[in-house]
């Protein structure tokens, strides 16, 4: 079996390649990256950076990889850039997917599809309305939701109008080791790290607190992903959560808890986004049902991977 990972280079990405390795040891693993200082998992069989918004860089490497399946990832993921920068959001990601699907129905191909939407497509809901299922009403609150909109959408559409195996997976807020310093956890466990190492004062600078979201483990989430792609149904969405809202305050009070030294809290204006959600959680019982998928790292057990994770970066002179 050949199964293509696009945006393998990223954070998600290669904790999928070292799920993939494992639990399908006999495919070809094939890994697209593309940002600087990504790096190849040692996992992939075969890795090639490439611009997937370039229509005919994307049919060269679906024509030349034949995949079976596809675990499509790439994507502009940093909501904040996405205000920053929304045209840049909306055409890599909306683009690049495009281009892979046009390169299946041109090569005459039909691998399964998997498509990574956001539960960010969801946007803010009434408690009454929580936890959100995958009928939830869209109501996206920042380009880059939009953004997934549009993919979830189009994976839908190519699904219906030309019979084309491809699920979509619409995973809630997920952390774990090596994740990028822009997002929250490993924002506050980096700057733990540091006061530990005695590079600063013992003060941690924070934005929006109250914010509630459905945290799961990077590592559960991928192996959702392995799941949807191998017993999901074609053309359904798939949430991946944990069912449990925990506040922003409540993950940087667990690593704070982790931490040697006692740390001051302080408010920075500039990480607080221009729209907030209060609150997202989602219901994950379709995935259940379908696959048998449940979360098995513990939220504690994944702030500890993640602030050691932060301490190696540090030790090693990465921030």
């Amino acid at each position: 079996m050949r199964i293509l990972i696009t945006g393998a280079g990223g954070f998600v990405g290669r904790h999928l390649c070292a799920h993939l390795a494992v639990a399908e040891p006999d495919a070809a693993l094939i890994g697209t990256t593309w940002l600087p200082g990504e790096t190849a998992h040692p996992a992939l069989y075969e890795s090639r950076r490439i611009d997937l918004v370039d229509e005919h860089a994307a049919r060269a490497l679906v024509d030349a990889c034949r995949p079976q399946t596809i675990y499509h990832l790439a994507a502009q993921a940093f909501v904040p850039r996405s205000f920053e920068e929304p045209w840049e959001t909306l055409e890599n990601n909306i683009r690049a997917q495009l281009n892979i699907i046009r390169a299946c129905l041109a090569l005459d191909i039909r691998p399964r599809i998997l498509v990574v939407s956001s539960a960010e497509i969801y946007g803010s809901a009434a408690p009454s309305h929580l936890p959100m299922n995958e009928s939830a009403p869209i109501r996206p609150a920042n380009p880059y939701s939009v953004s997934k909109v549009a993919q979830d959408m189009l994976a839908l559409q190519y699904h219906l109008s030309h019979d084309l195996p491809i699920m979509r997976a619409r995973p809630f807020n997920h952390i774990g080791p090596g994740q990028n310093a822009r997002f929250v956890a490993p924002a506050f466990g980096l700057q733990i790290a540091n006061i530990e190492e005695k590079r600063g004062e013992a003060v941690i600078y924070v934005g929006n607190l109250s914010a509630k979201r459905d945290f799961t483990d990077v590592r559960d989430i991928v192996r959702g992903y392995h799941l949807i792609a191998a017993r999901g149904k074609a053309g359904e969405a798939y949430n991946i959560a944990s069912g449990v809202a925990r506040s922003i305050k409540s993950l940087l009070d667990t690593l704070l808890g982790l931490s040697t030294v006692e740390i001051e809290t302080r408010i920075d204006p500039a990480r607080l986004r221009p729209v907030d959600v209060p609150e997202i959680r989602g219901d994950a019982s379709k995935l259940r049902e379908d696959t048998g998928w449940q979360p098995r790292l513990s939220f504690k057990e994944t702030l500890r991977d993640v602030l050691m994770d932060c301490r190696q970066r540090v030790q090693r002179g990465e921030t």
